[in-house]
């Protein structure tokens, strides 16, 4: 597997990175591969089938400056800046490997995920504390009960993408100023707000990175990423009103 460590400077192209990674992939010319990036921008993202007007709080998101935008996986609405890890994974599917349907990627990737973060944390003093590395929901990551990771994918014929985030020192509290109690929670959350849902991990992003790196075997660096095709989409789709808006 590849790695891309590659972040745009606009929010639309970071978005598109992921999808153009996919398609070039899904025609035959790309191979898997691992991307980080980390926005240097606040933005809010919807999933796909996500209403903005329902998942965003767009008074404040307006009066801050904060746009919304809408990826292509599924999910729910979070919010993107500094101190905040997004990583993409571009999987092959094959008929030896768990990615067959959905359950059963998420169960993969996410016991993987949640291996590497728990090998970087500090042993506690207290086994039975209930603040260990868990995954809870469908795709979240928690420490204890407070969610620190959001995942999602999207699959093809051939390939699939999944990619999440992870808060390592995060502005918490801007959480809770744009974003209302989503309409959709999953049962542990209890209808918590987000001061009491969400945590950071405190971590820095190069270890972060580094440790992801050595699990999923991404040791390479990708050298010809499809830029052309980012730049297609992102005008086309990611930095439009009607994408982002649309519903």
């Amino acid at each position: 597997m590849k790695f891309l460590d590659l972040t745009f400077p606009s929010p639309a192209h970071n978005l598109a990175c992921d999808e153009a990674l996919l398609e070039w992939c899904e025609t035959g010319t790309g191979e898997e591969l691992l991307r980080f990036w980390e926005s240097p921008a606040q933005f809010i993202v919807v999933g796909y089938a996500n209403k903005v007007s329902t998942e965003v709080n767009v008074s404040a998101c307006r009066a801050k400056g904060i746009p919304v935008l809408r990826r292509c996986s599924g999910g729910g609405t979070v919010v993107q800046g500094p101190g905040c890890l997004n990583y993409t994974l571009i999987l092959k599917i094959t008929p030896a490997r768990p990615f067959q349907n959905i359950t059963s990627t998420n169960r993969f990737v996410m016991e993987r995920n949640r291996a590497t973060i728990e090998s970087l944390q500090p042993r506690s003093p207290a086994p039975h504390s209930g603040a260990g590395i868990v995954a809870r929901g469908h795709t979240d990551l928690c420490l204890g009960r407070l969610k620190f990771s959001g995942n999602a994918q999207r699959r093809c014929k051939h390939f699939l993408l999944f990619h999440g985030t992870f808060l390592l020192n995060f502005d918490l509290a801007l959480v809770n100023e744009v974003l209302p109690i989503p309409s959709r929670q999953p049962d542990y959350r209890e209808n918590r707000a987000h001061a009491k849902f969400l945590t950071n991990l405190n971590l820095p992003p190069e270890s972060v990175k580094a440790a992801l790196r050595k699990a999923w075997d991404a040791r390479l660096p990708l050298k010809n990423p499809p830029l052309e095709i980012v730049t297609a989409l992102s005008r086309a789709k990611y930095a439009t009103a009607e994408w982002n808006h649309k519903l």
